[in-house]
């Protein structure tokens, strides 16, 4: 085995990666909305500022340790100690799980939902959907979701570049770090959660569209698990990076769509227009 201090390094940079894209999400949040403007100044669309919110994206996941402060040590911690106990028992529950088979058809069908192939076709479905219906919300949706799509990616790429974890099934060196795996963080669950995050916060309204996305991305978490593809440290840390990830995207990207609705009063022969913002 590796040495305990190269695991060490290896989870420091983990646990900071992972901080990074929730203080990134949570840094948006506590941005003050401005009010709408009477004569607002017409802005770039969403679809011409797609590549270049990405790059600004992947600045602020990166960045965003920089930004951390004393207070952030409360969630930081106890995060990081479930960690390490997750990663330290990966060994002992993938050959646990290994010795189960009977899931394996029904795990790599539920896969699919988390691959670069379903995902695509989820933000897809709508953006051009929204398009034709004229909806903006569901166009925003799909834009907002293949861009935590494609910033998830990067990340988790890099991830697995830096980390080379060995998957379960690589045999004596399985779990091991740097030894030219690619199991650590689960992709799945990442690209998974990034979109499942971006979804569920546009439609916050509607309780069945939020419990839809976050069980289909905890199913293909657990379905990575059962499959023999990740431990289950790849795939907690994979959904805690996209959930991270989709909820900066969301809060960083998102733009309130008003509502307006004509407004008369036939008796009293008063006419006008109402304006409502969905925050």
């Amino acid at each position: 085995m590796r040495s305990d201090r190269c695991s060490q390094c290896l989870f420091g940079m983990a646990l900071i990666v992972l901080a990074a894209a929730v203080a990134a999400g949570a840094q948006s949040i506590a941005k003050p909305t401005p009010s709408p403007s009477p004569n607002p100044s017409p802005s770039p669309s969403l679809e011409h500022e797609f590549f270049k919110n990405i790059l600004r994206d992947q600045k602020a996941i990166w960045t965003s340790p920089l930004h951390l402060e004393r207070s952030d040590a409360k969630w930081i911690i106890p995060s990081g100690i479930g960690f390490m106990a997750l990663a330290t028992t990966d060994r002992i529950t993938g050959d646990e799980i290994g010795e189960a088979n009977r899931q394996d058809n029904a795990s790599r069908i539920i896969s699919y939902a988390g691959s670069i192939y379903g995902l695509a076709a989820v933000a897809g479905t709508f953006y051009f959907v929204g398009r034709e219906k004229h909806d903006n919300r569901a166009r925003e949706t799909g834009l907002l979701a293949t861009e935590a799509m494609i910033d998830s990616a990067i990340v988790e790429g890099v991830l697995k570049s830096v980390t080379q974890r060995a998957r379960p099934a690589d045999g004596v060196e399985r779990s091991e770090f740097f030894d030219g795996g690619s199991s650590f963080p689960s992709g799945h669950a990442t690209g998974a959660w990034a979109v499942a995050t971006v979804v569920a916060n546009e439609y916050h309204d509607r309780l069945a569209v939020q419990l839809a996305a976050y069980g289909i991305a905890s199913a293909v978490s657990v379905a990575r698990f059962t499959g023999h593809k990740h431990y289950i440290s790849d795939v907690v840390a994979g959904s805690a990076l996209g959930w991270g990830i989709g909820r900066y995207v969301y809060k960083e990207h998102h733009r309130e769509t008003p509502l307006i609705t004509m407004q008369f009063d036939r008796r009293a022969r008063q006419y006008g227009v109402g304006v409502a913002w969905s925050f």
